[in-house]
């Protein structure tokens, strides 16, 4: 393994993890509706489980309602059952082919336990981004081991996967702030 093929693999695992967390992030709720909350909602369609999306168009109606306009009529059941039994704490109301979802305001109480998660989303992306350096280092050091680089290509290259860990910590500290200010606005 060459050093470009220990950076280049390090900084996209690291890109991973960002990856990761903007998903994480984006699946907690912030008091406006947003066509992506329901996309890790999973209904039983004809014996096997599929996401929302797949079996309803899913648009909004205003800021604070999701409309959903099923395929089949008989899959609002379904549909609205599977919001219902979610882990979103939505209430949605059926109205023939059509499902509208309206999303509660969110109390302080709440919006503060949100910060709190996503502070923990920020420090579990932030871990897997030192693991990923710390690997980079072993790897750097068992090459060093083997004779394959020398001690100043390994200093050189441990300095470049710290200033990749940096920049990736920051990004991940940017992306929690947002999602904090997004949560904390009323």
């Amino acid at each position: 393994m060459s050093l470009s093929e220990v950076r280049k693999s390090t900084e996209s695992r690291m890109v991973k993890s960002l990856e990761t967390l903007k998903v994480s992030l984006s699946k907690i709720r912030t008091g406006r509706a947003h066509a992506g909350i329901l996309d890790h909602v999973m209904v039983e369609y004809y014996g096997s489980p599929v996401p929302i999306s797949q079996v309803a168009n899913v648009n909004l109606l205003d800021a604070r309602t999701i409309n959903l306009q099923v395929w089949e009529k008989n899959m609002a059941g379904p549909v609205e059952k599977a919001i219902r039994e979610s882990d979103l704490g939505l209430n949605p109301i059926s109205m023939g082919d059509s499902i509208r979802v309206p999303m509660p305001a969110l109390t302080e109480e709440r919006r503060r336990d949100l910060t709190k998660v996503v502070r923990t989303e920020g420090e579990d992306a932030k871990i897997a981004v030192r693991n990923l350096r710390r690997d980079a280092n072993d790897t750097l050091k068992k090459l060093v081991k083997d004779k394959e680089i020398s001690e100043d290509d390994e200093r050189r290259m441990q300095d470049d996967v710290q200033k990749l860990t940096d920049k990736h910590v920051a990004e991940i500290d940017k992306l929690v702030a947002q999602k904090e200010a997004e949560i904390m606005t009323v």
